[in-house]
């Protein structure tokens, strides 16, 4: 996705994000609710534009309770009904049930696996299909490009920034995951 690196440079909405957050290893910002977000936010995403999706990030997070997993694994009926009624958030009806339900499956994962960060790290190195296929099996609207740039976003897969950009030099510097591994693990097998 280097065609990210051009768009961004100079966007007031994208800017930001590209140079401080996508395709950076976690370094402390493993927290589940961190993670919860960005899935989230990816989930939100799909079908429609990322600038979209950005512009409203600051609105979603409050609207879901700054993604607090266990606050939001215990929403209700009433809760759902006020999501949906927000004007500040994508209101889709599944994928706020999605979200709601993944909160859920996170917490699930403490036990199993100590954590979401934990349970990524374990599965550590998939290429993006065996990614997916692992998500779809553990999360619910977990397609492809939304698994892809959330794993994309916090170091797990390649293809963020491309070699020239200044934000793929700094993330070379703290060697992500993706770049631990041997590349041919990121071709489809």
């Amino acid at each position: 996705m280097s065609w990210y690196c051009d768009a961004a440079k100079g966007n007031p909405i994208h800017q930001s994000y590209h140079d401080k957050e996508y395709g950076f290893p976690l370094d402390g910002k493993d927290d589940e609710r961190y993670l919860f977000e960005l899935q989230s936010l990816e989930l939100f995403q799909a079908g429609l534009s990322w600038e979209l999706i950005l512009k409203k990030r600051p609105t979603t997070v409050k609207a879901f309770d700054n993604f607090g997993v266990d606050i939001v694994a215990a929403y209700k009926a009433r809760d759902v009904k006020r999501l949906l009624g927000d004007a500040g958030i994508i209101r889709n009806k599944l994928k706020v049930a999605s979200i709601i339900e993944n909160a859920r499956r996170i917490q699930g994962l403490r036990g199993s696996h100590g954590g979401f960060a934990q349970w990524i790290a374990l599965h550590h190195p998939l290429n993006r299909d065996e990614w997916t296929k692992l998500f779809r099996q553990t999360f619910k609207f977990m397609g492809g490009e939304i698994v892809n740039e959330f794993l994309m976003c916090i170091g797990y897969l390649p293809g963020a920034h491309h070699e020239g950009c200044q934000a793929y030099k700094r993330i070379a510097k703290k060697n992500p995951p993706w770049m631990q591994v041997d590349a041919k693990i990121y071709r489809k097998k």
